[in-house]
């Protein structure tokens, strides 16, 4: 692609504003994230209706800062790239209808993205790497394995069947009243916690097959609280510790286990992993493990470029301007967008967003 395009990229699914300008040429001029973990802690979740307010008073600013940073004129830009989905439909309506107006002010082509698709290729955009290539995204609203053979070539392997792990890890950290977001608390304790001290079930490993289910462990480990809670009169220290170590294990292996069946199935060059999940170093190392037994590049971008950002939908919206795809001002939001629409729908929604 031509370096001298520049691309808005606008994200708006859950509850980061973002936005980013990237040049064709796999650039990143500017990504600036505005988070919400303030306007949710006294709600220990993601509250869709404040998080859509949130989105529609700072999207503006947020492209705002991002053409400053860039030293970026919108008349400089090449196309608008925004969310259209899947994600809490407020959020993904209000990118939608705020880059609709962009578009339409600045005479600007419009690109809808689907978010999963950003997260997919944004290997491409931090490493150039060809196709094809297995992804594992892997956050707080999805799960899936997905063979990468084109911009909008995707083939789901396998995903959850219910809570995605970020979800399963921001329930854990609930329970044991640990802050929000749950992944970095959980595994914070776990650093000091025993792994082996409590089994816990690694669901659908009995299986063949990658789908994953992680509901029954966050079941698990709720009874397990409530039964140190029974025997002892409250949970201590040491107990939070080695339940968040086992917890963390348990998700680690499953993972690990599915993704070297989906290798071994589909043998690829490079196994690639997204989403804010793949910040977890206990996970990360045991990915790693299995892509070099497989003879696979592990590769998983910068932490920032794995959860949320405006710079994967830019990206992903400049591989879609350059198979010619435009869209118009009847773009619609959508809060589900399988990237494989030719397999069956996954079981389970989940309460952070739609899988798939």
């Amino acid at each position: 692609m031509d370096d001298t395009q520049i691309f808005l990229g606008i994200e708006s699914s859950c509850d980061d504003t973002a936005a980013a300008l990237v040049t064709g040429g796999r650039r990143i001029l500017s990504s600036v994230v505005q988070g919400q973990t303030a306007l949710h802690a006294d709600f220990g979740g993601v509250v869709p209706e404040i998080a859509a307010r949130a989105h529609a008073e700072r999207l503006d600013l947020a492209v705002e800062q991002a053409l400053s940073q860039a030293g970026v004129a919108l008349s400089d830009v090449t196309a608008v790239a925004v969310t259209a989905g899947p994600g809490l439909i407020g959020g993904v309506m209000a990118g939608v209808m705020f880059a609709k107006g962009i578009a339409a002010g600045a005479g600007l082509p419009l690109v809808g993205v689907n978010h999963l698709a950003g997260h997919a290729l944004t290997p491409r955009l931090t490493d150039g790497i060809g196709f094809p290539y297995l992804m594992l995204l892997v956050s707080g609203g999805h799960c899936q394995f997905l063979r990468v053979e084109g911009p909008e070539d995707f083939t789901r392997l396998g995903g959850t069947i219910d809570d995605a792990p970020g979800e399963a890890f921001d329930k854990l950290a609930k329970l044991l009243a640990l802050p929000q977001p749950g992944g970095p608390s959980v595994e914070a304790e776990a650093a000091t916690g025993d792994p082996d001290r409590f089994a816990l079930p690694r669901p659908l490993l009995d299986r063949p097959g990658c789908d994953m289910s992680f509901s029954g462990l966050k079941t698990a480990a709720l009874r397990l609280r409530d039964q140190l809670i029974a025997d002892q009169g409250g949970l201590r220290q040491g107990d939070r510790a080695d339940l968040c170590a086992a917890f963390q294990a348990a998700v680690a292996e499953v993972l690990a286990e599915k993704s070297r069946r989906a290798l071994a199935a589909h043998p690829v060059p490079v196994l690639a992993v997204a989403g804010g999940v793949a910040a977890n170093r206990t996970i990360r190392a045991a990915l790693e493990r299995v892509a070099q037994d497989a003879g696979a590049r592990f590769l998983a971008p910068p932490l920032a470029l794995c959860t949320d950002n405006g710079a994967m939908i830019a990206w992903a919206g400049a591989e879609r301007f350059a198979l010619g795809h435009r869209d118009g001002m009847d773009l619609a939001a959508r809060p589900r967008w399988p990237l494989d629409r030719s397999a069956a729908p996954m079981l389970g929604g989940g309460k952070k967003g739609a899988k798939a």
